[in-house]
């Protein structure tokens, strides 16, 4: 950050925290006992290294790169002079983010700092001038009903994990006698099950993590459409959108948002060719050396473009009345639920032994169905127009 030049400080930045990461997790993984977690000090390391690059990317758009080549979302998260010292230890190491995180960006975190955070935030642009809406008058809004809230949610996703998750654990998935003598239908009822039952440790860690930000007084991200202030700038997890989520991208887009945008912000939006690969791919690297992640981001990238082929095509026929597309809802909801239990086990089984018995008791039916959707279906279907014009899906989900 200090001695690289501002044109190439995002690609040594990137190289040498993910560099250093992997070797760490490589440590952690082959030094210490294989599969067992409670030596995982990667968690911090791989929030910091989230910090650290998306502020390299930052710095070089705001010093490396002219305003007309950015576009609207780095042109405001553009850093214009490099941090100092302890500007940079503050953002990395902070103690509202560095167990957990979530990753957020560097300019907000400086106007949190500054105590200005709350007030930007609630500004909004009308006929060219700043105005500030009248929230320079009142006090700053009080976060303790959000907190409240959230800390009820970690309570019950920590009651969730003690009663139910530990009464179907993942590994009977691929239990050689469960294998053998239970129906296909029944391991992915299974499967199902035993998915849903793990997500609420994950829900329990990034709300907890939320609701730390927000009692700090960060997190303000404007006032919601019922004019109440909204604490979810540095939200990490959307579980009801996660649990009625009928399409794959839905589901990733609540899921881990921080990280999504930030493989989106360093990666995605950067990539000159094979953008949702190589994203997927660098997810895989950022999250360890275990098999079971690669095996789950791989799988995710023909699941995508099946996915969004399938939509294309299909969706458009189901927009005619309300029965057809509630239809479609029950159809793509279960369809989804049960594509991400098939993605995430490698996930959570971590080893190349249970992942491949898993994905082979399987049939591998998912990776098959996707390859053959996407070399089957057209790439560009031809433009159709439902007879309703006023019903709509997921107006969030786009389709790219």
């Amino acid at each position: 950050m200090i001695k690289a030049s501002v044109r190439n400080v995002h690609r040594y930045t990137m190289v040498a925290s993910i560099g250093y990461l992997t070797a760490c997790q490589v440590s952690r993984v082959f030094i210490f006992d294989y599969g067992i977690l409670s030596t995982d000090f990667s968690g911090p390391l791989m929030m910091i290294t989230q910090k650290i690059t998306s502020l390299a990317f930052q710095v070089y758009d705001g010093m490396g790169r002219k305003q007309e080549e950015l576009k609207d979302d780095q042109r405001r998260l553009a850093v214009h002079s490099k941090p100092s010292l302890l500007e940079y230890l503050s953002y990395n190491i902070n103690f509202l983010s560095v167990l957990v995180g979530p990753c957020s960006n560097y300019k907000d975190y400086e106007e949190f700092i500054k105590g200005q955070h709350v007030q930007h935030r609630l500004k909004r642009v009308k006929d060219g001038s700043l105005q500030q809406n009248g929230w320079d008058k009142v006090p700053e809004p009080s976060p303790v009903r959000t907190v409240i809230t959230k800390v009820l949610v970690c309570v019950c996703c920590l009651l969730w994990f003690f009663i139910i998750t530990r009464a179907f654990p993942i590994k009977y998935n691929v239990d050689p006698q469960f294998i053998t003598e239970a129906s296909f239908i029944s391991r992915l009822a299974y499967a199902f099950v035993s998915i849903q039952a793990a997500r609420p440790k994950f829900y329990f860690a990034w709300t907890l993590a939320d609701a730390v930000h927000n009692a700090a007084g960060y997190g303000v991200s404007g006032v919601n459409e019922r004019g109440e202030v909204s604490w979810d700038l540095v939200s990490n997890v959307r579980i009801w959108e996660i649990e009625t989520a009928t399409s794959f991208k839905s589901f990733i887009d609540n899921w881990n948002i921080q990280t999504g945008l930030w493989l989106k912000r360093v990666c995605y939006d950067r990539a000159p060719f094979y953008r949702t690969p190589l994203t997927f791919v660098l997810s895989a690297i950022w999250h360890g050396v275990y098999p079971g992640y690669y095996f789950t981001f791989i799988t995710a990238i023909p699941i995508t473009l099946a996915a969004r082929s399938v939509r294309r095509n299909f969706r458009k026929y189901f927009l005619s009345s309300q029965q057809l597309k509630f239809c479609y809802d029950v159809v793509t909801w279960a369809a989804t639920q049960l594509t991400i239990c098939y993605t995430v086990m490698p996930f959570l089984l971590l080893a190349l032994e249970p992942t491949l018995k898993y994905y082979r008791s399987m049939y591998f039916h998912v990776h098959v169905i996707s390859i053959l959707a996407m070399i089957l279906l057209p790439g560009k279907p031809k433009s159709f127009k439902p007879e309703n014009h006023d019903l709509h899906s997921n107006n969030n989900v786009k389709e790219d």
